[in-house]
């Protein structure tokens, strides 16, 4: 099974208001907006990427402060969690528990000021941005849990590094190493013509062609 990656997205969470109860409301994600650096690439949601989880009606999808287990606020299967899509992105509303009242209260004094999703990949694609920085795509993803946050964790890179390695049939550890010189964006540059980027990954033949020219004493 794929491991959990946990994603944060800098719109504000809001309290809301529906039938005289408060709910936290906000957008978990946020489509083809491109992230911050993540290690050597960048992420961007595809429009399309929670249509499954929509399409099985959010199975066992929950609400958590902080991803904390031991601060649940709703469940899709309690119907205390309503998630929906719209052009902007995954748009969520929990209403909390009597014994959550605080987090109502941190969320409407603007302490908690984010939101975020973790998930399963089940598909992502490759390429890379206008200015030729290596880009991952979240194409088909399997929701696991919206969470209005506070201290928004550094998201591991590991994850992607892996897909990357298994999309260019190169070593992880490799991959990784060349993450961390900031040189994965050499897997995406032509070797058949003009060295320009190019929003395609070539497999086998990106790392034969790399190794090529690390064999090559004037590459």
């Amino acid at each position: 099974m794929a491991e959990i990656e946990r994603r944060f997205t800098k719109v504000p969470v809001e309290l809301r208001a529906r039938k005289e109860r408060s709910s936290i409301g906000g957008y978990a994600a946020v489509f083809n907006r491109q992230s911050h650096n993540m290690g050597g690439f960048v992420e961007a949601v595809d429009p399309a990427a929670f249509n499954a989880s929509r399409g099985d009606g959010w199975p066992d999808v929950i609400a958590r402060y902080n991803h904390d287990d031991n601060m649940l606020l709703g469940s899709t299967g309690g119907g205390t969690l309503r998630l929906a899509i719209d052009g902007t992105g995954l748009d969520y509303e929990v209403e909390p528990p009597a014994a959550r009242a605080d987090i109502l209260e941190l969320v409407q004094r603007g302490d908690v000021r984010k939101s975020s999703f973790a998930f399963r990949m089940i598909d992502d694609e490759w390429g890379t941005t206008d200015q030729g920085f290596p880009l991952r795509t979240l194409r088909k993803v399997q929701l696991v849990d919206v969470a209005p946050v506070n201290v928004p964790a550094y998201p591991d890179s590991t994850a992607g590094l892996r897909s990357l390695a298994r999309h260019v049939g190169a070593d992880f550890q490799e991959v990784q190493a060349m993450a961390e010189r900031d040189e994965l964006r050499r897997f995406f540059v032509r070797t058949d013509g003009p060295s320009a980027p190019k929003k395609k990954v070539y497999g086998a033949a990106a790392r034969m062609a790399l190794l090529a020219r690390r064999e090559d004493p004037y590459a």
